[in-house]
């Protein structure tokens, strides 16, 4: 059973930088099909952030934030990171950590939530 845990969430000021970490336990990262950050903030649907597919190493992002988050994945810790730099007030959300062996397209997996069968408990980012 493949479980994620999320953390390096918490409040930050404007501008400022955090790191988040997806750690995968029960399957190899490397052989997801497709893992993705997605965030929801109070009262807003939950919005797909980035994605990357672990074999390919394709990556896809949201407008509000490329060229500020970058994802990656660290295939000797089995782990899926979430670099965001330059934050703004309106990243303020949960942050959740998805991973599907559901074959998608990156516009797909950023877009629809549901493809994804396995998620984290997510951490919380403030930007003030």
């Amino acid at each position: 059973h493949v479980q994620l845990v999320e953390s390096g969430g918490g409040p930050v000021q404007a501008g400022g930088s955090l790191r988040l970490s997806c750690a995968v336990s029960g399957a190899s990262v490397s052989n997801l099909n497709s893992t993705a950050w997605f965030r929801q903030a109070p009262g807003k649907s939950r919005e797909g952030v980035a994605v990357l597919n672990p074999k390919t190493l394709i990556t896809y992002y949201g407008d509000s934030v490329k060229d500020r988050f970058t994802i990656s994945r660290d295939g000797t810790k089995n782990t899926v990171y979430l670099q965001m730099n330059k934050l703004k007030p309106e990243d303020t959300a949960m942050y959740y950590c998805g991973a599907s062996r559901v074959i998608m397209t990156p516009t797909q997996a950023l877009t629809t939530s549901s493809l994804f069968r396995f998620w984290g408990q997510g951490t919380q980012v403030t930007v003030s």
